[in-house]
């Protein structure tokens, strides 16, 4: 039984071919693309205010420097939202409850951020190892628990989102597997639960959008503090 439930989040594969890379392109397929006429239409509108809304809040407090890096947040965040959103649909997989997918963006992007930071202010870089005001004799164990907090990032970073994605996909198979099987028994209470399932399952779209927003956020924050 227990096997059976974790059974969603292994990467399905068809004739010994994993199938992943089909799960991780299949969002850019659905993406509609902006047509050559002067006149969008309502979907072409609606996404490019949402991508224009969504890059004005998480630039706001960069310079300008950190404006270059608003492609890559924008196509991330609406990547990730896809993702979540269509593991979300019967009999899908969802690649970002696998924790190497999440640690492949996450490293790549904390690491870029941090090597920014070296590269043009290093002095302001490695400042944030060390509070200011600290007594001397703090100054070793300080730095190296800032340190261990900086590698932390990444990890945290990953962890967040697999953990979130996979707990609320967990939750609703058992919540689902105590419907059918109270169904038979107990028609009322079934029936309650399945309102319960279903109030989750508008929780869980939710959480597939903040967690997706709050990896690209976290992500600012991070190349906030080295431009």
């Amino acid at each position: 039984m227990m096997t059976s439930f974790f059974d969603q989040f292994a990467s399905p594969s068809f004739l010994g071919i994993p199938l992943i890379a089909v799960a991780i392109a299949l969002p850019w397929i659905l993406f509609p693309t902006p047509p050559s006429r002067w006149l969008n239409n309502r979907l072409i509108t609606l996404q490019t205010w949402f991508i224009n809304r969504f890059t004005n809040q998480l630039l706001l407090p960069l310079n300008v420097g950190g404006h270059k890096w608003a492609l890559l947040f924008a196509s991330l965040m609406v990547f990730l939202i896809t993702i979540n959103m269509l593991g979300l649909l019967p009999y899908t997989f969802t690649p970002t409850t696998q924790l190497s997918l999440n640690m492949g963006f996450a490293v790549p992007l904390w690491l870029a951020t941090v090597i920014i930071g070296m590269r043009n202010q290093p002095t302001v870089a490695l400042g944030h190892l060390l509070p200011e005001g600290t007594p001397i004799p703090l100054i070793p164990v300080l730095i190296i628990i800032e340190t261990i907090s900086l590698f932390i990032r990444p990890l945290a970073l990953g962890v967040r989102l697999t953990a979130n994605l996979t707990a609320g996909h967990l939750l609703i198979q058992l919540i689902a597997t105590a419907v059918f099987v109270l169904l038979p028994m107990m028609p009322t209470v079934a029936i309650l639960t399945g309102a319960v399932l279903f109030l989750l399952t508008l929780l869980e779209v939710a959480v597939a959008m903040i967690q997706a927003y709050v990896f690209v956020l976290l992500l600012s924050l991070y190349l906030q503090e080295n431009v």
